[in-house]
């Protein structure tokens, strides 16, 4: 089990930057709790074409000047130094909403021509994905991820303040006639808006050979009204799904996956077998009450070029800056390697009461991170 941040999380150094890095300090993105991030999550944008209530208000956010967003090239720099200097193994490109950047075809496919083995898939909301799929899987791209929290408009609606249900699913399967597989699906689920859809969710998802996710809500809403109180738990999550299904441990070794996976069997009423064939997998990504922090292999860049080392970070280093002031690759590695060896140990949700009082939730909304 992880153990709570020890004093917080560390204080940079002089003009913003980190404290140092000791000169014996491991090989690539390594942290002074034995970690190693391999994984690389990188936001193309921050803007959104839906606000859902999670995660934006309704009137939106201010985004960024055009100026402030990583360039195509600059993506491209950045991702070479991170695979080729400092061991990153994945690439999942985020939002904001990637498929509202008009070169995100071009952009895979330089990363594809300049890493021709590395993973690249993407996490969407699926607006549009069915006009793109098919160019996204020829420029390149592995696999995708797509946000689903119902398959009812007016839920939909409701939780994404937009009636988009009809065209996310439409990229759902667009997505896995283009060969973009496995699709993973994520749902969010409230209380008492979605909870109780779970098992119908789980059985669509099943029953198309997607592999659906379920992500606790976690603090990163924009207006900042979460509470601990009122997130629908891992916990709450099985229960909801027990009615219907068996679930057991998926026998395939975890390796610092976020999602905690389960096999899973339907439920037979008076059935002496509790054996019954593999449906497929569900997987719970319980970041606030079953965190798996003591085995995170991330490290996120913003759409503006800053590193955060945990998605609930409220520090921020620049790379992008150094990068445009005319750093060497050498020296962007170096900036990127002294951010990550103050990763905190954990975030330290898992320690406080049901309302979270000591928990001081990130400025950043989860669209303005990537997640």
């Amino acid at each position: 089990m992880p153990q709570p941040r020890e004093g917080g999380s560390p204080v940079p150094g002089a003009q913003g930057l980190p404290a140092a890095r000791p000169a014996d300090a491991p090989a690539g993105l390594a942290d002074r709790y034995g970690r190693r991030a391999t994984d690389m999550r990188l936001s193309l944008t921050d803007k959104c074409n839906l606000r859902c209530t999670y995660c934006m208000p309704a009137e939106g956010l201010e985004w960024l000047a055009k100026q402030a967003v990583m360039s195509a090239e600059e993506i491209v720099r950045i991702v070479r130094v991170g695979v080729d200097l400092l061991g990153v193994r994945e690439l999942r490109l985020t939002g904001g909403e990637p498929l509202v950047r008009a070169d995100l075809v071009s952009i895979i496919a330089a990363l594809r021509k300049a890493h021709p083995e590395l993973p690249i898939s993407m996490t969407t909301n699926g607006v549009g994905l069915d006009k793109k799929a098919a160019a996204l899987k020829a420029a390149g791209l592995t696999r995708i991820n797509v946000s689903l929290d119902s398959l009812h408009e007016e839920t939909f609606a409701d939780l994404t303040r937009r009636p988009f249900l009809d065209r996310v699913l439409a990229g759902v399967d667009a997505a896995w006639a283009a060969g973009l597989g496995p699709v993973k699906l994520n749902a969010v689920l409230m209380r008492g808006i979605n909870d109780a859809e779970s098992p119908s969710l789980l059985a669509w998802a099943l029953d198309r050979g997607y592999e659906l996710r379920f992500i606790e809500q976690m603090p990163l809403d924009a207006d900042h009204g979460w509470t601990r109180r009122n997130m629908i738990t891992a916990a709450e999550i099985r229960d909801l799904l027990s009615a219907d299904y068996l679930l057991s441990p998926d026998p395939r070794v975890r390796d610092g996956a976020p999602a905690e996976r389960f096999e899973v069997r339907r439920r037979v009423a008076g059935s002496a077998d509790p054996h019954g064939p593999v449906l497929g997998t569900v997987g719970i990504i319980a970041s606030v009450t079953e965190p798996f922090c003591s085995d995170c292999r991330r490290t996120r860049i913003t759409a503006e070029g800053k590193i955060m080392s945990c998605l609930f970070s409220r520090e921020e280093f620049d790379l992008l800056g150094l990068l445009r002031d005319g750093a060497s690759d050498q020296e962007l590695a170096e900036r990127w390697q002294d951010a990550m060896w103050v990763k905190p140990r954990a975030h330290g949700m898992d320690h406080v009461g049901l309302d979270a009082p000591d928990f001081v939730q990130p400025d950043r909304s989860m669209s303005a991170i990537g997640g």
